[in-house]
Parts: C-alpha cells; structure tokens; sequence
C-alpha cells in the first residue's frame, strides 16, 4: 500500500464559504490516496485562525517528515496548488522534495503530469498563486490607509471601545461600561494622586474588575491605557497618531495633566491632605510630608497618619510631628473664622468676587489675541508639513511624528483659548461657590473625601508653613479679609 503526506490549508473565511473548507480539502485527499490503492501516514492542517507563525511552523514541520521518511513516501498530497505554498519560495523547498528526496507533488484537482510541461504548469499555478496573495496584501493595506484617512481604526478598538457593523461597515462605538473604567483610571492617576501600583489598588478596593473571568487590572494594562491616545480621538497607525473620528472618552485637561505627571514623575503614592507638597517646614523649609502607623488597639487595628518635615531625621532637627486630626481642627478653626453672620456683608463680599474679574479682561484680550497669533502660525506649519510629504521631501514616520507634536500644540493652544473665554465667570461662580461653602464648611469638610478636600485648600490657600505644630497657611485674596477680619466697620448703602 502506498503512503502519502497531506497538508490541507484554509487562509480566509471566504475561502471556506466558497468550498474550500479543511473538511472538503480532507476528504478530497482520502479519497485520491484511496482510489489509488494507498494511505494518509501524516496529515497536516491549518486553519484560517493560525497566525502566519504558526502556520510557518506546521509548513516546515511537513517539509521535516517529508525529508525524514522520504524513502517510504509515494507522494505529498495538496488540494491545489494555490493550497500547497503562500510564496513561491515554499513552492521551491516543494519543487526540492521532489527532485532531490524524490517525494512527488501531487495536486488532486489540478493534476499535472511529472515532467517539463507539467512542471511549467505546476509553476505558472504557483506564480499565479504568489500574485494573488501578494497583491491581496497591497489591497488590504491599502483599505486599512484608507480606513485610517477616513478616521476610523484599523483592526479591533482599544479598550473602553467596542467595533461594530453600521450599514455594511466595520465602525467603533464607545462601550459604556469599559468607558467608565478608562475614565476612573485617569482620574485616579490625575487627580487623587496615585501612582500605577496605586491605581490598580484603588480598582481592586473598589470592585473594579478588567474583563469578564479576568477581575484584576496589571500594572501593565494601566501603563498602556494611560499613554493610549485613542482616549483623546486619535488613531495608531504604523508608528503614528492620526486623527479620528471616534468620541473622546478622556477631555483633553485630564489627558496633558496625566502626561504631565508621567514625564516629570510628580505624583504621590498616598492620598494624604496635607501631603504632596502642600505644607513646608517652618525650620527649614523642606517638604512636609505624611506617613501613616497602624496600632492595635483592643477594638483592633487603627491607623493614624502623621506628618512631618522630610528632614525630621537630620541631626539638630526638631523632631515634631503633628497628626492629622490636629491639623483638620486647626484648618477647621481658619473656616470657623470665615462664617459671616451679617446678610448685607455677605452680599457685598459676593459682589467684590465678581468685580475682581473686571481687572483680567483687559489681559485676557491680550493673551487671546496672542494665542490666536500662535494658533495661525501652527496651521500654516502643518500645510507646509502636509506639502512636504506630498513631495516626498520627508519620510512618513518623520512626517507622523512631527504631525502629532503640532495637533498636540494646536490643541493645547485651542485649549488655552476656550479656558480664557471661560475664565471669568468661571473664576467668579466658583470663587462664590467657595465662600457659599466657606460659610457651612465645618459640616462638609468633616464628610469629604481627600480630593474635595485637597480642590477647597488649593482654591483658599496660596501656600502653608508649619511652625512647631502650628498650621500657618496664607490665606488667598479675597479670603483673607474673611479671616483677618474688616479693617473698617462695614456700613450699608454702598460703602467699601
């Protein structure tokens, strides 16, 4: 009885719809190695799902066999020729088996005879194959440049999104829950001072999981989701950022504060108020900084948290340190001392928030005007760019990059221009918020988490000293009439 080698390959899904299935290939194979009185020793497949790597290595562990048993083989059996090889330089190590091991090629629906004519048929079907899978790859690459110029993705959407079909066409939609993930994350890392390892804690605490079976977000994963510019409606393209069509899932804001903190490694592993830079030693100057100590206690373990100079250790030194719940009620007695209880001097401290903004104006047109300068300045450099790549005087990964750095400055300098257009009733609404606040903020401040507190210290204090135990901050203005008090007795009807 004979003995026969057969590979059976399926390189696309259409392929398989068109008949061309591994189970069709098979049975076509068994059939042509039993009508000629023979058997199918080895038999190798690969399916549409392999990687181009896995399907190198099932290629080359046939060509191994082949070699390995060539005296006992009668043949190797492929479907059709386009089915045996991908290249023609697989065609060649086929075309080697045969006239060096003499294990014949045999094709069982486009059967040749083994000599010079059937020899050039065999390869006219193989150089008709390469052509056809090289030039499929020039029509695909060429579909994906498109797809990414009509900004939409190339393959599957990051994380945070989901693709799906809209009229016939592959597009991306944002994934609400995933989204929700993607925004905690930045927000964690950008506002609440955490570090990546920080971060993965925090989901953890929170019952944040990944995915489905996999409930613990790596430190890897949210590396890679805090430098993913697909959050800001960009598109990853051969090395490049292009712009996208798809909604944003992180503001611009929190995206330059997150990069900002990654590039200068300003961020902190704690979430303690005073911490992070917030205080500074009265002796010398230094950072104050917070640590926290675990005691056990018989209704069991409590932590506490201290904060203290980060020279404490240095010989000659003073080696205070304060506790945090001393220093709430020294920052609580500063609010007490803010609550105005007359209603005619409150309405006149509300109106001088306001008319402070009237003296930024006049800035703010000069800036506006200068950023407006700047932004014209940017476009006319991304045309010239833009032309200088049409005429091939840059190459395509220069080209990207420096695209990038210039939609990144222009939307930097768009950003600067929607905050000044902003900025004044901003800046009024909120101060007046923060006094409306200032007035019951003992009962809020006892009740808020570490950012509410860490956003009121930032908006009240210009900076804090401690001297000793003592909290001593600098009180921003307008609040520090509230605190010092009026100068003059106040007086209705208009006064000042």
């Amino acid at each position: 009885m004979k003995q026969f080698v057969a590979l059976a390959r399926v390189s696309s899904r259409e392929q398989e719809r068109e008949g061309f299935s591994l189970d069709v290939q098979v049975e076509a194979l068994r059939r042509y190695a039993t009508l000629h009185n023979g058997t199918i020793v080895r038999l190798f497949k690969i399916a549409e799902t392999a990687s181009k790597r896995d399907e190198r290595k099932t290629f080359r562990e046939m060509i191994a066999f082949a070699k390995k048993h060539c005296a006992s083989l009668d043949g190797l059996l492929f479907y059709k020729v386009d089915r045996a090889s991908r290249n023609l330089f697989d065609y060649v190590e086929l075309e080697r088996l045969e006239s060096e091991y003499d294990v014949p090629f045999i094709s069982v629906t486009q059967q040749t005879e083994n000599n010079p004519a059937g020899r050039m048929m065999r390869r006219t079907l193989a150089n008709m194959a390469s052509f056809f899978t090289e030039q499929m790859a020039v029509d695909i690459s060429q579909g994906i440049s498109r797809r990414v110029q009509e900004g939409l993705f190339p393959g599957k959407a990051p994380y945070g999104y989901r693709n799906t079909r809209c009229n016939g066409r592959r597009v991306v939609e944002v994934d609400p829950d995933a989204a929700a993930k993607v925004r905690r994350i930045f927000q964690l890392y950008a506002y609440e001072n955490r570090t990546l390892e920080g971060v993965v804690a925090q989901l953890a605490i929170d019952g944040i999981e990944y995915r489905p079976g996999v409930s613990r977000f790596s430190r890897t994963t949210i590396h890679n989701i805090l430098n993913d510019r697909s959050y800001i409606g960009d598109i990853q393209f051969r090395g490049g950022w292009h712009p996208g069509k798809h909604e944003p899932i992180v503001d611009r804001t929190t995206w330059d504060r997150v990069h900002a903190l990654i590039s200068s490694g300003n961020h902190q592993s704690h979430t303690m108020t005073y911490a992070a830079e917030f205080m500074q030693c009265g002796c010398c100057g230094h950072q104050i900084t917070g640590e926290a100590k675990v005691k056990k206690t018989k209704a069991g373990e409590r932590t506490y948290v201290y904060y203290r100079c980060s020279r404490y250790n240095m010989s000659g030194h003073p080696r205070t340190r304060v506790t945090e719940t001393d220093l709430d009620r020294q920052m609580l007695a500063i609010f007490d001392r803010m609550r105005i209880e007359d209603d005619d001097v409150r309405d006149w401290f509300r109106a001088v928030l306001v008319s402070q903004t009237k003296d930024r104006q006049r800035d703010s047109r000069v800036q506006r005007a200068e950023l407006s300068r700047q932004e014209a300045l940017l476009v006319a450099q991304q045309d010239r760019l833009l032309n200088l790549r049409i005429e091939d005087q840059i190459e395509e990964p220069t080209f990207l990059r420096k695209q990038t750095e210039l939609r990144d400055r222009l939307a930097s300098i768009k950003l600067q221009t929607d905050v000044l257009d902003r900025s004044h009733d901003e800046t009024a609404d909120l101060a007046v918020k923060v006094f409306e606040l200032s007035q019951t903020l003992r009962e809020k401040w006892l009740t808020a988490d570490y950012a509410v507190k860490r956003r009121i210290l930032e908006i009240v204090c210009l900076n804090c000293t401690l001297i000793d135990a003592t909290l001593c901050p600098t009180i921003r203005k307008p609040f520090d009439v509230l605190v010092e008090g009026f100068s003059v007795p106040f007086s209705g009807g208009g006064g000042n």
